[in-house]
């Protein structure tokens, strides 16, 4: 069958798709094949102060739509994308080379985002508290920030913008959204769903090129109150200080060096799995794969072995052939980066017991395979301290529990970690112990479910959360409210108690 022809695609500015006059463009290409499938304005800063002029036209009105009416819109977005599902993860597949099962994953977690957050349209909860004087009520209510810039990464090019982009809306902010250049035709069927679900012109804006013409616009401008970034460290740090200057909130989610901690007494069976899904699902270009296992002496060679088994049937190949368990990185420059880390590996005395190189031959000649790798290391090491982002995973022996917990917490990152054991009690201890956002027990390093808080601690973030009720905290302001009814003037901690 032959491939769809490539589309040509603008900007999404106040309700308009537009092709600016005088602008560059670009194209994404299929990283498993090399075919084009789209190309895209590269936007300048004009273009991008005309979305945010958009973006703070549409604010007034927007917000002043009542919360439940904009969870009703969010509702039929995802209806409408519950509809799209099938030919949107093969646009997933297609343009980011996860395997197709991967891809209906990433858009069913968009689906379910976003119908988590209409139903934030009746909650967007605030509190009431006592007053200590007489005839006082107290409580406090979320308002939206106004402007936001949604900048996103192309590892979940439907999930995570949609993590941010519904979230922002319900609580009645209105969007400049930027997504990764080379995943840029998933974005354009995301606000495509927005658009058909009836989201108000300037509400939802799309403006594609270079973060640093693109980027740097969206932060510079004062009418941009917040940032939302998830990203690499160094982008995001960079993102971080240029948003200070303008005391903006910028919330961050960046990268993880993410360990699977295998004892003495767990299932290795289980394990096995995990360590797999977490290593090598999404060819390792999640922020939340497994990077590192951390294997107790006692059982270190029989689940070596029983992981280098499994690998010699291991399928790499077509994406969208769904026997497939691994596709391609996701572009060139991911190829080039994983590659160098195993020469890395290599040069550090690692003993590559895997892979290590690129696939070649057939249709691999066409796209950027990498054949699963796997390192026998010792911690301190830079494969197993800094994050790769692709099928490279290190294996750490240890002694007991508390060397393992010692080598997974000493890295620069907190996002997932996990920890296979039989010991109810030490699984309780793991969850204390683990310096993460996010602990699974008897699972691999993954991201969480949409109703629960996603995000990190050290150079994984600063702080905030997405996902769950948690993600309203990042779109809104709280106004604490006093109403005195008592006809006389009170003062607090003033008055005779």
């Amino acid at each position: 069958m032959s491939a769809p022809a490539p589309t040509e695609h603008g900007l999404f500015v106040d309700g308009k798709w537009v092709l600016p006059a005088g602008t560059g463009r670009f194209s994404t290409r299929n990283p498993a094949t090399g075919e084009v499938l789209g190309t895209f304005v590269s936007a300048r800063p004009a273009d991008v102060e005309a979305a945010v002029t958009a973006a703070s036209k549409a604010f007034p009105g927007w917000k002043e739509t009542p919360a439940p009416k904009r969870g009703e819109i969010l509702l039929k977005a995802a209806e409408i994308l519950r509809g799209r599902k099938e030919s949107v993860a093969r646009v997933v597949t297609r343009e980011m080379g996860k395997v197709i099962a991967e891809g209906r994953g990433d858009v069913q977690e968009a689906i379910d985002f976003i119908e988590y957050m209409a139903g934030e349209g009746r909650r967007l909860a605030g509190e009431t508290v006592p007053s200590e004087l007489h005839h006082k009520f107290c409580l406090t209510i979320r308002q939206p920030k106004g402007v936001v810039a949604c900048i996103t990464p192309w590892n979940f090019p439907t999930a995570i913008p949609n993590w941010k982009i519904a979230a922002a809306l319900v609580c009645g902010n209105s969007v400049v959204f930027k997504p990764a250049s080379n995943t840029a035709l998933c974005a354009y069927e995301v606000v495509k769903v927005y658009e058909d679900a009836g989201v108000p012109p300037g509400v939802l804006n799309f403006v594609t090129g270079a973060g640093s013409v693109v980027g740097d616009a969206l932060v510079g401008d004062p009418r941009v109150r917040a940032i939302s970034f998830t990203g690499g460290v160094e982008a995001g740090r960079e993102v971080y200080v240029k948003g200070a200057r303008q005391l903006k909130m910028v919330h961050l989610e960046l990268g993880g060096k993410n360990p699977v901690i295998v004892m003495d007494d767990a299932d290795l069976h289980l394990a096995l799995e995990g360590v797999l899904f977490g290593a090598f699902g999404t060819s390792g270009q999640r922020c939340t794969a497994t990077s590192r296992v951390v294997l107790h002496e006692k059982v270190y060679d029989e689940f070596l072995g029983m992981l280098l088994e499994r690998l010699k049937t291991f399928r790499v190949g077509d994406p969208l052939d769904p026997s497939t368990e691994m596709g391609p990185v996701a572009s060139a420059d991911q190829e080039k980066k994983v590659l160098e880390y195993i020469d890395i590996g290599q040069k550090e005395g690692a003993r590559l017991r895997v892979g290590g190189h690129k696939l070649t031959g057939g249709a691999y000649d066409r796209g950027h395979f990498i054949s699963p790798t796997i390192f026998e290391t010792r911690h301190g090491t830079r494969i197993s301290k800094e994050e790769i982002f692709g099928p490279v995973l290190s294996v750490i022996k240890v002694h007991d529990y508390e060397e393992a917990v010692r080598v997974a917490n000493d890295v620069d990152y907190g996002l997932s970690s996990s920890i296979y054991t039989r010991d109810v009690n030490r699984a309780f201890r793991a969850v204390g112990d683990l310096e993460a956002g996010i602990t699974y027990v008897n699972a691999p390093t993954i991201g969480a479910e949409v109703q629960l808080p996603f995000g990190g601690v050290k150079n994984t973030g600063n702080g905030g959360r997405e996902a769950g009720s948690a993600a309203i905290e990042e779109f809104t302001e709280i106004k604490t409210v006093f109403i005195d009814f008592s006809a006389r003037l009170q003062k607090a901690q003033i008055d005779p108690r």
